[in-house]
């Protein structure tokens, strides 16, 4: 095998959140960054591409070199995203979630580099999962991000007391996630399962202009009106 210093680096490029300016959240390391990278992996090409014009506008957007990493993305393409490494050439992840690697297909690729002696650099970027955390008043010393429930709502409703359960066992603050389109519902089922007296944490559109984050008991949030439609949503339970 290669000696590490004759391999090009895999560096995780972290993304904004949403529709707002780069500079307001991302530090000059990621446009540095950029500026000497022309190969990457992304989940979107086009998102891919808007994102890089908008924090480097001067990046010649024909140098670039673009794979597509997403969930369908045959296995046996991995060891070929990642060639240009082995060759010497630097490789940007990005990630549509904002930090490659959570919550995001891209954890695939930087397994494979450990694996082949790639040298993984991680920038600096905004994660949903981690400032919704910061910002809810829950456990931060302990807590739990647990994707995506099940669809099923007798499913859902099994789960959703399971995590209540654990997260009044061991003081652990319970993250999730669902599809934008079905936010409204999910709340919904959230404040049918879970105990009256069990806190939940709403943080949606974080870092955006329309930032919404606030916690309260499922009692509170009852007497609540709140649109979380298609707006990307952290939800986090804490029974105390």
């Amino acid at each position: 095998m290669k000696p590490a210093s004759l391999f090009g680096k895999l560096y995780l490029i972290p993304t904004t959140l949403g529709e707002i300016n780069p500079e307001d959240v991302l530090p000059q390391t990621v446009k540095r960054t950029i500026d000497f990278i022309d190969d990457y992996i992304v989940e979107n090409e086009k998102t891919a591409r808007k994102f890089i014009k908008s924090i480097y506008p001067e990046k010649v957007q024909a140098s670039l070199r673009l794979s597509t990493l997403n969930k369908h993305t045959e296995v046996s393409e991995h060891n070929k995203m990642i060639q240009p490494c082995l060759e010497g050439i630097n490789i940007g992840l990005m990630s549509e979630a904002g930090c490659p690697g959570v919550a995001d297909p891209g954890a695939v690729i930087v397994k494979l580099a450990h694996e082949k002696g790639i040298q993984v650099v991680p920038l600096v970027g905004p994660s949903s999962i981690i400032l919704a955390i910061m910002a809810s008043g829950m456990n931060g010393q302990s807590f739990t991000f647990n994707g995506y429930l099940p669809i099923d709502k007798t499913e859902k409703k099994t789960a959703l007391k399971n995590l209540e359960k654990i997260s009044q066992d061991k003081n652990q603050s319970q993250i999730f996630i669902e599809t934008p389109f079905r936010n409204n519902k999910m709340l919904e089922d959230i404040l049918h399962a879970l105990n009256p007296s069990t806190y939940i944490c709403i943080a949606t559109d974080i870092t955006l202009p329309t930032e919404y984050i606030k916690t309260m008991r499922a009692s509170e949030w009852k007497k609540m009106k709140v649109e979380l439609h298609n707006r990307p949503t952290i939800f986090i339970i804490h029974k105390m």
